[in-house]
């Protein structure tokens, strides 16, 4: 995605603990997430601009039963997702921090994504996963694929928040630490 801004980069692994804290919010998490992932990588390359970004899918945010839901990696968890998402808004959180080693600098952000699932039967949730396989991506659907058949509707500030990086507010972090993006 972020090639898509023009900018030369390279992708490196972290090499960061997703393990979730005890009492730890989701929103929390995925702050934690990418500072932690972007740091690391700072710490290698301390003059080069990092990013890092962690997503979670949040069922039923805020109340009780709250559920974060992964990657699902099995055709089974796909469909238990999925039937769990069934008639229900999943939050998409995405978390973002941008740092540079050299200065210590440190710039983070949220996207907030919205997603309202229509009432999906078992044979339409076996179709889905039967065609687009969607084993890695959390909440288990790709909304820039056949799981936008899914929804009754997205809200968002940013559409590329739901697919992992929301380049808006990225973009215009970016600016400010001096790149030229037209």
């Amino acid at each position: 995605m972020l090639a898509r801004t023009g900018i030369s980069f390279e992708c490196l692994p972290p090499g960061v603990d997703e393990t979730r804290l005890p009492g730890e919010s989701a929103r929390g998490l995925i702050a934690r997430l990418a500072r932690d992932k972007a740091q690391a990588i700072a710490a290698q390359r301390p003059d080069a601009w990092v990013i890092g970004s962690d997503q979670v899918a949040i069922l039923r945010e805020g109340t009780a039963d709250e559920r974060l839901l992964g990657k699902p990696g099995t055709a089974a968890r796909c469909v238990d997702q999925l039937r769990a998402c069934s008639g229900q808004t999943l939050t998409f959180a995405t978390g973002v921090a941008v740092v540079r080693g050299a200065d210590a600098s440190l710039v983070e952000f949220t996207d907030i994504t919205a997603v309202r699932f229509r009432t999906l039967d078992d044979a339409t949730i076996e179709r889905y996963v039967s065609r687009e396989a969607p084993l890695d991506c959390a909440g288990g659907f790709k909304s820039e694929g056949l799981g936008i058949t899914l929804c009754t509707a997205i809200e968002s500030t940013d559409p590329t928040g739901l697919i992992g990086l929301p380049l808006i507010r990225l973009c215009a972090v970016l600016r400010e630490v001096g790149y030229q993006l037209p």
